[in-house]
């Protein structure tokens, strides 16, 4: 297992990302920042808690659960949709493979009127089988379809690997 990103350079990332989230919503006093479960959403919690830190936007916070086996079946949200209905909002995700999860969660949230719409993932791993792109990535990285990319987020380990 090859590491790609370790606990201090993902910590990084974060802040930078979260600064770049800030300036392209310069005059919004709310922005939705909503996660694709589970570690997604973790890195969304710990993009909100550094556009907090940084920023007197108030950050609400969604999660949004995709089966990725099925992608068509129907996805839900934390948060109603009369909730960031009208309002800016970035769809993160750990990493960015095929593009399949972030397409159908960009589907999704195209059927309810957004002020503006941004997508972030912390590796984009340069193999889209869809027409998507991550608007705000930590790490952008070209490799084989055989290898993996892992992330962890939670407990004593946090990094990105290539396996």
């Amino acid at each position: 297992m090859n590491i790609i990103l370790n606990q201090q350079e993902i910590a990084y990332k974060t802040r930078r990302m979260a600064y770049q989230i800030y300036e392209t919503f310069p005059d919004e006093t709310e922005v939705v920042i909503a996660g694709i479960a589970s570690n997604g959403y973790i890195f969304a919690q710990l993009l909100a808690t550094e556009l907090e830190k940084i920023s007197e936007i108030k950050v609400t916070l969604c999660e949004v659960i995709i089966n990725k086996q099925q992608p068509l079946e129907p996805i839900q949200t934390s948060l109603p949709a009369a909730e960031y209905t009208n309002k800016s909002l970035v769809l993160v995700d750990d990493v960015l493979n095929s593009g399949t999860t972030l397409i159908y969660g960009v589907k999704h949230f195209l059927n309810v009127p957004l002020k503006k719409f941004k997508t972030a993932v912390l590796v984009d791993r340069n193999h889209k089988q869809y027409p998507v792109k991550a608007d705000f990535k930590g790490l952008s990285l070209s490799t084989s379809m055989q290898e993996h990319i892992i992330v962890e987020l939670q407990g004593n380990e946090i990094y990105a690997a290539l396996r």
